[in-house]
């Protein structure tokens, strides 16, 4: 699946639920954010966004603990957990989603190009996908923006809609 379908069945799906999303980035760039807001219709969900590249910015605003990030790194699944609940709080919305990893050329803090961890967090909790990815850096921040959008329309079959 390709990120603007992706994108689609997600903003769709928001908009029947009558939820918002929100979106903290880090490999992704603001990716994610721009792929969502080409879909007519975007603006009765999208509540904005946080592109946190620097570490430290992960926890000044998207409130990440920095003991997590101090002893496990920037890239890791509880650290792309605490980005999605952390930008669904701070931006006042029915769903997180976060996107960390190393896009490359080269492995970051000894972890290899390609790992990637996207996260969804709603009501009920976050869930996290692993992703090892192949191919150049765009390549990666491409298939992370589809990997997330895939896990949050995931996420809202899985849950009922608010009320």
């Amino acid at each position: 699946m390709e990120m603007s379908v992706a994108a689609a069945a997600a903003v769709h799906a928001l908009v029947e639920r009558r939820e918002t999303l929100a979106s903290a980035e880090s490999l992704t760039g603001g990716l994610v954010a721009a792929t969502i807001v080409e879909i007519p219709g975007v603006s009765a969900v999208f509540r904005g966004g946080l592109v946190v590249y620097a570490t430290d910015l992960k926890a000044r605003l998207a409130g990440v603990p920095e003991e997590l990030l101090a002893e496990r790194g920037p890239v890791d699944g509880d650290v792309a957990a605490a980005l999605a609940e952390g930008v669904r709080d701070r931006c006042g919305a029915d769903w997180g989603l976060a996107t960390t990893g190393v896009a490359g050329p080269e492995p970051q803090d000894g972890k290899p190009v390609g790992l990637v961890y996207v996260a969804v967090a709603g009501r009920s909790g976050s869930t996290v996908r692993e992703l090892k990815l192949d191919g150049n850096r765009e390549a990666v921040r491409t298939e992370s923006v589809t990997a997330v959008l895939q896990l949050l329309t995931d996420s809202l079959r899985q849950s009922s809609p608010r009320l």
